[in-house]
């Protein structure tokens, strides 16, 4: 302030920056704040709700893409994607079914882009593949769903395989009341997963121990190691993903190789570590898909180490001539199994390749138990073919279906 009463121009200047912020600039940066906030509120996601399952079996799926122009769920065991319908604020939702009592994979692709379940914290682990699943419950127990009964244990194991050549790993189940000193030794069935899975397939996935532990607690299977070993010959059949089936060298060295891995590697470190059987009467192997195709290998050529063998929807073998991959197999061979059970959905994409094998088998004069169900290349397929299949193994009378 100066003497004479005037402002000074420093001062001047100052009161009228206040004014002008105070009036004109404050109001409108508050308003800029709310309209910001207004927007981003706006574009957040409403509370989404997925999957949500209702009590007459259909679920609803939801997904928030406020700028896809198309999303489509899919759905395991539905042989289409199924389009979703878009609301006002972005979410996109399919109501879908009654399904039956299952457990299903599903994810989104949206606007092209394949995207898992943001909302769904229960995932089905693939190494090429991965999706979220969604439980749906049956008015009754299901033998795949955990009950109140005594539990098995599923140990996980480490190893280096020189066949392959690198660090791989396996599953060992045992069952309730498992004594590690037994003088008894275990019966063990050799459990293969498919093509894109880890080795915890039948476990993560399939519910093999549950479905072992209410089989157990109903008096329907033996008590059994199952052993669960990474199912891949070589890295390769990974890396090349689907493509691998069109390469025939990965393809037979993932065979090959695994079946190696198995034989020298997996099949004496478990023997040595669990109080295992090596009575071949005492062994078992089966498999789904790419672990069907390698049950059928290993068995069936080692009808020396295996009395039982199971095939899950196997795929991968010379369907032109299947002498090439059961280059020794016979009717004498054939009738030294208790059991080969050949099982496929009737929707599967690989029934076909399946009938020609049972063909070629007949052919030979080799008895099988010829199992076709509704469904198609699916966990819910497979999870039944273990239930049924189990209760055969290792039992004192046992008859294999000639068909």
């Amino acid at each position: 302030m100066s003497r004479d009463g005037i402002p000074a121009t420093g001062d001047w200047l100052l009161a009228t920056c206040t004014i002008y912020y105070s009036v004109i600039m404050k109001p409108l940066l508050a308003a800029l704040l709310l309209l910001c906030a207004a927007i981003a509120l706006a574009q957040q996601p409403p509370d989404v709700v997925s999957p949500d399952v209702q009590p007459d079996g259909k679920v609803t799926f939801r997904f928030f893409d406020s700028g896809a122009k198309e999303v489509l769920l899919l759905l395991e065991g539905e042989p289409k994607p199924l389009p979703m319908t878009r609301d006002a604020s972005g979410l996109w939702s399919l109501t879908f079914g009654p399904l039956a009592p299952e457990i299903y994979g599903y994810s989104f692709i949206a606007d092209g882009v394949y995207l898992m379940d943001p909302n769904n914290p229960d995932i089905k682990p693939n190494l090429i593949s991965p999706q979220n699943t969604v439980h749906v419950p049956g008015t009754t127990p299901q033998l795949w769903e955990v009950a109140d009964v005594p539990h098995g244990v599923v140990h996980h194991h480490f190893y280096k395989s020189k066949v392959v050549g690198d660090e791989r790993d396996y599953f060992v189940y045992t069952p309730p009341g498992f004594d590690p000193k037994a003088k008894t030794k275990y019966p063990v069935l050799y459990l293969l997963h498919g093509y894109s899975d880890r080795a915890d397939g039948w476990t993560a996935v399939g519910q093999a121990n549950v479905i072992l532990d209410n089989l157990l607690a109903q008096g329907k299977v033996k008590p059994m190691i199952v052993v669960m070993p990474l199912g891949y010959g070589t890295p390769e059949m990974i890396k090349l993903k689907w493509n691998a089936w069109q390469n025939p060298e990965a393809k037979q060295l993932n065979f090959d190789n695994f079946r190696k891995a198995l034989l020298t590697e997996v099949m004496p470190q478990v023997e040595n570590a669990y109080p295992i059987s090596a009575k071949r009467e005492d062994r078992a192997i089966a498999g789904l898909s790419m672990g069907g195709a390698e049950s059928l290998l290993t068995g069936l050529n080692n009808v020396d180490k295996f009395s039982y063998v199971g095939a899950f929807s196997s795929g991968g073998l010379s369907s032109d001539d299947f002498s090439k991959d059961f280059p020794t197999l016979d009717a004498k061979q054939g009738a030294q199994l208790k059991t080969l059970w050949i099982a496929c959905g009737t929707s599967d994409h690989l029934i076909d390749l399946n009938r020609q094998l049972k063909a070629w088998l007949k052919s030979k004069s080799i008895a099988f138990t010829d199992i076709e169900t509704p469904g198609a290349h699916t966990w819910q397929v497979w999870r039944n073919n273990l239930i049924n299949f189990a209760p055969l193994l290792f039992q004192s009378k046992q008859s294999a279906a000639a068909t």
